[in-house]
């Protein structure tokens, strides 16, 4: 748990999230999937879980504008965060309730992070289109498509916004 407070005191104090290394040290998800190995009861889920969108259509994303890529990422973000809560308030105590926690836990370490990139000439209520991914009980689709999520759109909002719009 002390890597999570050290982790948290590191991006509430605005760590630089264009950093190769930063984004390294915060995505978890292999070390998940590794856990997952260890955890037979990881399987199936007691709560289905939206999978975020992570399919990009190159022309419709590069006609939205970063302010549009942002409010995507943290509407995928924080219904992931939710179903992931939920999932975990029913499971039992034991590997599967942990490994929830600690995604739990990420999640909400990257929705904070998406929250204070600065973004010049932002509007604040930048209202997202929805994408309804579908569900799944499976966590290891789940950790899929979160790091697809991490690695595809957050990738592609942070160097845009390195190439200065």
């Amino acid at each position: 748990m002390e890597s999570n407070a050290t982790e948290d005191l590191m991006w509430s104090q605005g760590m630089d999230l264009s950093s190769n290394d930063a984004r390294r040290m915060l995505n978890k998800v292999k070390d998940f999937q590794e856990e997952m190995k260890n955890c037979s009861a990881v399987d199936a889920l007691p709560f289905s879980i939206q999978l975020p969108c992570v399919g990009i259509h190159k022309p419709t994303w590069e006609r939205k504008s970063v302010h549009e890529w942002r409010a995507e990422i943290l509407l995928s973000l924080w219904t992931l965060a939710q179903d992931v809560q939920s999932a975990r308030t029913l499971s039992q105590p034991g590997c599967r309730l942990t490994l929830l926690e600690r995604l739990e836990h990420n999640i909400n370490n990257y929705l904070l992070v998406v929250k204070l990139l600065h973004i010049e000439g932002e509007q604040v209520g930048h209202q997202a289109e929805g994408c309804q991914g579908q569900r799944s009980t499976d966590l290891g689709l789940v950790l899929k498509n979160f790091g697809l999520l991490l690695t595809g759109k957050l990738e592609w909002l942070i160097a845009e916004m390195e190439n200065g719009c």
